[in-house]
């Protein structure tokens, strides 16, 4: 993988880059679509390419690995066999899983032993076999194990635990180094700072990480609950200490708003599922603001969702119709509306790179943020 910086910003440290992978081109900053069970909820793939003009997309490691299985992913050629899917991959390690999970697994020094929530059954995950799921599903970006404090979180616990995360990565990158693609292509190791809302932990993860010397590197641990000031100071403090050249991935985040506050930190890559869990609830993210669109005042609105005609993908639906199959409960009602939403976050950073080129995201980013957290 290689990672160039194009263009910074003078008022924040905002910058687009260019991602190369040996399945495509990514540019930063960028935001992933989830697709957890090798799927975007609702998103035929052609969509997602075409009209939602996804560059990249996820994967999840522990889903995949219950269901449909490595037997399974190993004889489709991976992932990007498996579902069609042409661009690039990244996968989450499964860490992120196993602590929502907590009631169905036990931590050791070895790895996670847990119980699928599918059938019972126990599995055990450690840094060296989520390196080889990993391998055998073959994304283009695959994720270290760590694991994930909750928030709040004791700061013995917090210390305790991104030591455990300090000493399972080097596992993962002996076992990455020791090990080959499976399929023809090269992939990369993402290594994860951890530390909860600590900044002393936060310093000594983000300095572990960087002298890993990997070729980018992701800020875990966030966005589970904690206040966005805290998360924003957090994210700052690690991208002061995380090498320039490399891109840096913010985890689980976020809100339109969230992911315009931390590219100006010096984040270039997101990944959330909230454009699409929040689509098939019936929200709806526009330039002007949020949308409800079960609300009756949208009943006789026959606008288009968004009055920027280049966001929504289908600009000939009103909000009257749109309202209209969600509350007959039609399918193509969350369908839409995931359409919208994802092609609004891609557009939002389209926005972004175009105003870093510019010059001027710093002031175009404080102004956008007001306006995308008004409810309409």
């Amino acid at each position: 993988m290689q990672f160039s910086i194009h263009a910074t910003d003078s008022g924040s440290q905002a910058r687009t880059g260019r991602i190369t992978t040996d399945n495509g081109v990514i540019e930063t900053p960028i935001f992933m679509p989830v697709g957890t069970a090798g799927t975007v909820k609702g998103v035929h793939h052609a969509d997602l390419e075409s009209r939602v003009e996804a560059q990249i997309i996820l994967g999840n490691t522990y889903h995949l690995y219950l269901r449909p299985g490595l037997d399974v992913m190993r004889a489709a050629g991976g992932l990007h066999g498996f579902m069609h899917w042409q661009k690039p991959i990244l996968t989450d390690s499964g860490g992120y899983q196993v602590y929502s999970l907590a009631h169905r697994r036990k931590l050791s020094p070895e790895g996670v032993t847990f119980q699928s929530h599918i059938d019972g059954s126990k599995h055990l995950f450690t840094p060296e076999s989520v390196m080889d799921i990993q391998r055998i599903i073959g994304a283009d970006i695959i994720m270290a194990f760590d694991e994930c404090t909750p928030y709040p979180c004791d700061k013995d616990y917090a210390r305790k635990s991104m030591a455990l995360t300090h000493v399972w990565l080097k596992r993962c990158c002996t076992r990455f180094d020791d090990t080959q693609p499976l399929y023809g292509y090269n992939q990369t190791l993402f290594p994860i700072v951890q530390g909860s809302t600590y900044a002393d932990l936060r310093k000594e993860s983000a300095q572990f990480v960087a002298d890993c010397n990997r070729h980018g590197n992701a800020i875990g641990g966030l966005s589970v609950g904690e206040p966005a000031d805290v998360m924003y100071e957090i994210t700052e403090l690690v991208c002061s200490i995380l090498p320039t050249e490399k891109p840096r991935y913010l985890m689980g985040v976020g809100t339109p708003e969230n992911l315009l506050e931390c590219i100006a930190l010096g984040v270039d890559m997101f990944d959330c599922v909230m454009p699409t869990r929040n689509a098939r609830n019936g929200m709806l993210f526009t330039s002007q603001g949020i949308i409800n669109i079960r609300n009756n005042k949208w009943k006789n609105d026959f606008s288009p969702i968004d009055p920027d005609g280049t966001i929504f993908v289908d600009a000939h639906h009103s909000k009257a119709y749109l309202r209209h199959l969600f509350v007959a409960n039609e399918m193509l009602g969350p369908m839409i509306a995931t359409l919208h939403n994802l092609r609004f976050y891609l557009w939002l950073m389209e926005q972004a790179r175009q105003k870093i080129h510019e010059g001027c995201f710093a002031s175009w980013k404080n102004s956008m943020v007001k306006q995308l957290m008004q409810r309409l």
